[in-house]
């Protein structure tokens, strides 16, 4: 699959990306996931992004985009997302059917690349689905088309995006979801040299750190979100969130999360899982 080369508007060569991620949709679009209705919650987002005003030159989201895995959820998704009028990229989640994505989603207007380059940064776009299981897994061919990548364009700083977040987060339910050869994919973080973050999506809530050089960011849900720390499972009241990034072009990345008001998406936090 060809590489989509991207100019960033900023004159500076700041690259501006707005991620999005976790979206949960369904083919009903009355039908909530505890308590929230995530149409509703994902078009508000969207509504709110576009009030702001934000420069950035194209939209990633890092999977999960349908709850049901269902062709109307992503038809929905594709004309919803529309409206921000910027290139759209995305990667799979455990809740998505990855093949249906790849096969629909060009002609509903979202990219289809898994690679996007710049003249200072190029962005990977990794697929850690394995289909109706909570975890993750990378296969070692998403781990050679990552070097593959890196290889034939090598004057870029590299960021990889993929869903499941392959650290911890200190929460004994979510860490048992995680991606679980995450030690063989870190490794080869390493070994690629040049990857200076890896950008996921899965755990609902913020995630920074940073490790032997790598920093590793997790972004908040468009929908419900989870409690940090939690030992069990637990829907935190924190509203939907999005975050914006901002990649320099001596390697260093900047980064804001932004949310809804908490009371305007209210989960049921009775619910004991999903």
């Amino acid at each position: 699959m060809a590489p989509r080369y991207l100019n960033p508007a900023s004159e500076d060569g700041v690259v501006k990306v707005l991620q999005l991620s976790d979206l949960h949709l369904f083919a009903d679009a009355k039908k909530d996931l505890l308590g929230v209705n995530t149409f509703d919650s994902f078009c508000a987002t969207v509504d709110t992004i576009a009030s702001e005003n934000r420069e950035y030159d194209f939209i990633a989201v890092t999977g999960d985009i349908s709850q049901d895995y269902s062709v109307a959820s992503y038809e929905r998704f594709a004309s919803k997302i529309r409206d921000l009028n910027h290139p759209v990229f995305f990667l799979p989640g455990n809740h998505d059917d990855g093949p249906l994505m790849y096969r629909i989603f060009g002609r509903l207007g979202v990219e289809i690349a898994k690679n996007v380059i710049t003249p200072k940064w190029q962005f990977i776009f990794l697929n850690s689905e394995i289909y109706a299981a909570p975890h993750g897994w990378i296969e070692k061919r998403q781990l050679d088309y990552a070097s593959f990548c890196a290889a034939r364009s090598p004057e870029q700083h590299i960021a990889v995006l993929v869903h499941h977040l392959p650290k911890l987060v200190g929460s004994t339910w979510l860490d048992a979801q995680t991606m679980a050869n995450s030690a063989d994919f870190n490794a080869h973080m390493q070994r690629m040299g040049r990857v200076k973050l890896v950008l996921t999506g899965h755990v609902h809530q913020e995630f920074d750190t940073t490790c032997r050089g790598v920093r590793y960011i997790a972004t908040p849900s468009t929908s419900i979100q989870f409690t940090p720390k939690a030992t069990e499972f637990s829907l935190d009241n924190l509203g939907p969130g999005w975050r914006y990034l901002s990649f320099k072009p001596d390697g260093t990345v900047d980064t804001v999360v932004h949310r809804m008001d908490s009371n305007l998406f209210v989960p049921d936090v009775n619910v004991q899982g999903y």
